[in-house]
Parts: C-alpha cells; sequence; structure tokens
C-alpha cells in the first residue's frame, strides 16, 4: 500500500518479499546441508592462541552436541538459560542450540555487575547460567558468588542442583573458561554429556519447536524504570535478517566481520542471524578494537560490516588507518545506525575505505530495524533520513498528545505495527499494554517525522526533546550540523535545566586529532548556520564519551556529569517539581 491519506500513516507493502515459516535450528541444518564445507563461523585471534574455522556442517554438529548437551542437563521446552560472556566462539553456539531443543536464550549486558546480574536471573527466572571468569576488569565470578553464596557448598555441581532463597529458580552455572571453581559446572565436562542423548532424540525435540515460540530474550530499560525482557520468536529474528538482508543487497558471499555485542540485538541478529540467513561466512571480533577490526577486514577479505558511527569514526581516526596500513578493497557495503549518520561520515567511509552506507533504525522491541535505506538513496537521502519501512509494516507518525496522526514533516512519536513486533515483556503485561496498544501499534518512545515519499526521520526520544521557552528543539538535527565542522570528530547535544528558558542546549564535542577548534569559532559557526534557539548556550570539549557495550553514547551520564559541573542542580530542582 505505501502511504495513505495525505499524512504520516505508511500502510504495509510487501516489496516483492514474501515473509518466512522456519525455525533457527531448522534454519543452521538446511545452511548444513547445502554448503557443508563453506565457512561459517571463523575466529582469527593468533594473539591469544584462538584459531578457530567452522564449516557450516562443523557449525551444526557442535551446536548439536551443545543442544544434547542441554537435554541431557534436564533443560526443558521454553526454559530460560542465560550467557553472561562477550562474542566468544560458545556464544553462536549456545545460541544455536538453544534454538534447536526449544530453550529461551537470555542474553546478558557485558557491563553488568551483581546488582544487576542478579535482576536478571530473577526476573527472567533463569535456570542455567553460562558465564566467564572476568572480562575487561569486570570480575563475573566475583558477581557470582556474592549474590549465590551457596556455590561455595555444592560439592558436585553435575549432581546437585543450587538451593538459593535469592535466586529459588536457578539450577546451575556453567563455567566456560577457566580453571574449575567451587560449586560451577565446568564447560567442557558438561560438553561430554551429551553423548547420553540420541540424534533421534534431538531430532524429536526440535521438531516440536514452532517459529512462533520465544527463542530469545534480550534485556532493555529504554530511558526509564527497570530493564524488560523483549520476548523474540524465530520468525521476528529469522524475518528480519530475510528482509535486512535483501534490501541491503547482502548475498551467501559474503564474509562479515563484526564488534557488535552479542548480548544486543544488533549482534545476535545482525551479526549471526544475518549470517546464517545468508549461509555467509561470519567473523566476530570478541569485543570492540579498531585496530583489530581494520586487521580483520584486511585479513580475512570482509565484504560486509556492521558497525554503529562511533565505532566507523574510531576506525576512521586511528594511526594505523590514517598511516594507510591496510588494504580494504574488498569492503563494499556496511550498515550503520543507533545514531544519525551524517554526509561526512558517510562521504569519508566511501572515499577512504570504498564502502557504501546502508542506514537502519529500530530497537529491540521490533526485532531489530525497521526502517533502512534504498540502494539507490544519496548520501543527503541518508543523512536526512533513516530510510523506507521494511516490508510488511505499518508506520505512523502521531501526536504524542492528541494521538491523532501527524501531517508530513510534523514531528511526533512513531509508532510500528506487523511481524517484527516483540511478543511481549516478560513477566510484564503492564509495560506490555503500555508498549503495544490494543490496536496492535508498539509506542517506540522515538520523535521521527515522514516526508511524502514515506522516507523517516528520528529527531529524537520522546522525553529527550529539549523544550527552550516553548520551541521544540530536536538533538539530532544539531548533531548533524556540528559534525560538518571540518575540525569536530563527533557532537553530543543535551538539554540541561536552566531557571528562566526552562532548559538549554549543551554541545559536548570531540575534537579531530591534531587539531584545534576554540568555543569561540563553534559558537559562530552555529550563529550562522542555524537558528538562534538552536544555537547551544554550553559548549564543552571532552576527549571521550560514555559508551554502552553497543557503542551508543551515554547521554544520562553526560547530563549528569554536566548539571553538576555548572551548578544546576537547584534549576534541575524546580524543573522536575
Amino acid at each position: 500500500m505505501g502511504l495513505v491519506g495525505g499524512r504520516a500513516l505508511w500502510e504495509a507493502e510487501d516489496f516483492g518479499t514474501e515473509l518466512l515459516n522456519v525455525t533457527i535450528g531448522d534454519l543452521l541444518d538446511d545452511r548444513a546441508t547445502a554448503h557443508p564445507a563453506k565457512e561459517a563461523l571463523v575466529y582469527s585471534y593468533p594473539e591469544i592462541g584462538l584459531n578457530l574455522r567452522l564449516t557450516y556442517s562443523e557449525y551444526r554438529d557442535e551446536s548439536d552436541l551443545l543442544a544434547k548437551a542441554l537435554m541431557a542437563l534436564g533443560i526443558s521446552r521454553g526454559e530460560n538459560i542465560a550467557v553472561w560472556a562477550p562474542n566468544i566462539p560458545e556464544w553462536p553456539l549456545l545460541m544455536m542450540a538453544a534454538a534447536k531443543i526449544g530453550a529461551v536464550l537470555v542474553t546478558v549486558n557485558t557491563n553488568y555487575k551483581a546488582q544487576e546480574l542478579e535482576y536478571v536471573l530473577r526476573q527472567g527466572d533463569i535456570s542455567t547460567l553460562f558465564t566467564i571468569t572476568s572480562h575487561r576488569g569486570n570480575s563475573y565470578l566475583d558477581s557470582i558468588y556474592t549474590i549465590v553464596p551457596e556455590l561455595r557448598s555444592i560439592q558436585s555441581p553435575f549432581s546437585q542442583k543450587i538451593e538459593s532463597e535469592r535466586l529459588p529458580r536457578l539450577e546451575r552455572v556453567v563455567l566456560i573458561d577457566g580453571e574449575t571453581r567451587p560449586g560451577l559446572m565446568g564447560y567442557k565436562e558438561m560438553i561430554t554429556l551429551g553423548k547420553s542423548v540420541s540424534s533421534a532424540g534431538l531430532a524429536e525435540r526440535q521438531r516440536s519447536v514452532h517459529p512462533d515460540d520465544v527463542t530469545q530474550m534480550q534485556y532493555t530499560s529504554g530511558t526509564t524504570g527497570f530493564p524488560k525482557a523483549v520476548m523474540l520468536t524465530h520468525n521476528n529474528m529469522i524475518n528480519e535478517a530475510h528482509i535486512c538482508c535483501g534490501r541491503a543487497g547482502m548475498g551467501p558471499d559474503d564474509r562479515q566481520v563484526t564488534a557488535m555485542p552479542f548480548f544486543h540485538v544488533a549482534g545476535s541478529l545482525g551479526g549471526i542471524g544475518y549470517s546464517l540467513y545468508l549461509g555467509c561466512t561470519l567473523i566476530p571480533l570478541i569485543s570492540f578494537d579498531p585496530a583489530k577490526e581494520l586487521e580483520l577486514f584486511q585479513s580475512e577479505r570482509a565484504t560486509f560490516s556492521f558497525n554503529v558511527p562511533t565505532m566507523l569514526i574510531a576506525m576512521l581516526n586511528h594511526p594505523r588507518f590514517i598511516a594507510g596500513e591496510f588494504d580494504l578493497s574488498g569492503l563494499s557495503r556496511i550498515t550503520t545506525g543507533a545514531t544519525p549518520v551524517s554526509i561526512k561520515l558517510m562521504e569519508e567511509i566511501k572515499a577512504r575505505i570504498g564502502a557504501d552506507c546502508s542506514i537502519v533504525y529500530g530497537m529491540t522491541e521490533t526485532s531489530g530495524a525497521v526502517t533502512q535505506s534504498m540502494p539507490y538513496d544519496s548520501f543527503e537521502q541518508k543523512s536526512a533520513t533513516v530510510g523506507l519501512p521494511l516490508p510488511h509494516l505499518d508506520l505512523k507518525v502521531v501526536d504524542p498528545l492528541t494521538g491523532e496522526t501527524a501531517e508530513f514533516g510534523q514531528p511526533g512519536e512513531l509508532l510500528v505495527r506487523g511481524h517484527l513486533v516483540m511478543k511481549g515483556y516478560y513477566n510484564m503485561p503492564g509495560k506490555t499494554a503500555e508498549t503495544i496498544d490494543s490496536d496492535g501499534w508498539l509506542h517506540t518512545g522515538d520523535l521521527a517525522t515522514m516526508n511524502r515519499d514515506g522516507y523517516l526521520n528520528i529527531v529524537g526520544r520522546v522525553n529527550d526533546m529539549i523544550i527552550r521557552g516553548g520551541e521544540n528543539i530536536y538533538p539530532a538535527e544539531i548533531e548533524a550540523f556540528l559534525v560538518r565542522h571540518p575540525k569536530l570528530a563527533d557532537a553530543q547535544i543535551i538539554g540541561v535545566p536552566d531557571s528562566f528558558m526552562g532548559e538549554e542546549c549543551a554541545a559536548l564535542l570531540r575534537v579531530k586529532a591534531g587539531d584545534a577548534v576554540t568555543e569561540d569559532e563553534i559558537r559562530q559557526y552555529c550563529v550562522e548556520g542555524i537558528s538562534k534557539h538552536k544555537v547551544p548556550r554550553y559548549i564543552r570539549f571532552v576527549n571521550q564519551f560514555p559508551l554502552t557495550a553497543s557503542g551508543k553514547v551515554k547521554k544520562f551520564e553526560l547530563r549528569e556529569q554536566l548539571i553538576a559541573e555548572l551548578g544546576l542542580e537547584e534549576a534541575e530542582g524546580l524543573r522536575t517539581a
């Protein structure tokens, strides 16, 4: 259908694409049968002794053995198991194995501490936790023993289940790496349990799994409140990969390098899911490192990558890249999004790498992307919008107060309806009802505009919009303008309280390496290029931004720090009173 009624309403259009109806486990088997000798999963880390190259038949066989081990542990269909680890090889194997037996894989943020982990284990009804000893200075074992002290008294973890008052559903913890620890199962020993389960038994279990069953739960906190577990089905994840890869022009001969964390939808789906759907090769980074990713682009002959803009900026500004050390001639496509992507950044990627960008917009609750740029879109179009709605989805922009469909170009909340919408929040029916209304529309909380061609532009969060003296200001617009300055590498706009205007704009800026710029220069640049009420009152230069594990800037941290630095606590109290 496309646009309807002369307003910001898009009714589902199939774009010639039919939806699939298959489980992740069955899809893996299909790929292994069709391309048994093709590389499926590659880890190239000689510096730590990790050199793994699994073909699709080996990928299936390793996943089957792990699936059998999970069955031997007594893990049932629909049972929630969790993984707390960076992008190590066992992560995608767990995703495949859980999918095959109908268990639900719950993904845990690698940055979590003890209190956050305890919340997920309790709220998510986790029976089994797979984890590692530590990651980037964060001792996972210390956290686990803090919240489950009963582990230390378990003599035989393979015959004794955990009995915890705080976590009554938790039965076992499996340690993937390191030496044997009190109360914890060793991963390698656990795998051997799979030999007691027959292939026929696994096949029978796999046949019981339905494409509409939940296969993953990913925790997202949005902007407020306790984290919520987003329930995603096999159909959610496979069809997201199906339609996004189709629009981006990807195929089975691609070789994808990605550093997107697997606990995030951009990693588990944009990395593992995309590659499985395509039957192509996935080369993950254990965690993001700009030099390592550039090395893998070259050594593994990467053709495609999924990166948020902060990652791309870090690579383009790396001294070894600037020195011309890397041959990236094979890299032709990069999918990016999560934050606005400037024309300047796309131009640099095209000029210095030779790759074209595909822009996506989405959220965990929509299985990932709901809009994506078209292959023929110009840099200007990609910078000004986040693309057209994906096939089989309804989208509309509504006035946040009245719920009326907005005019073209008028900002409002973006609503989405269709096959990619989550099944709901786990054990939170009230929150689910707040997010998905009675007509099936998912309220994203994002402010958007739609133009007369159906293209969407994200202008901020409903809760992040800055209201200065009655004027609505959208941070994304100012950020896109600022990064066009030749000396700026990145820009973030936040709203801070003001006793007279209500709110004022503050700009936090990262300057390009080797360049210098003054506050007066930036202010004059703004005065000459944007409306007076959008010119930031406060300008600060920073060396780096606090980032989430998926590469998004933690704006709430920047805001809290700046309020304290400027002594605006009293004004904040007046604004929120």
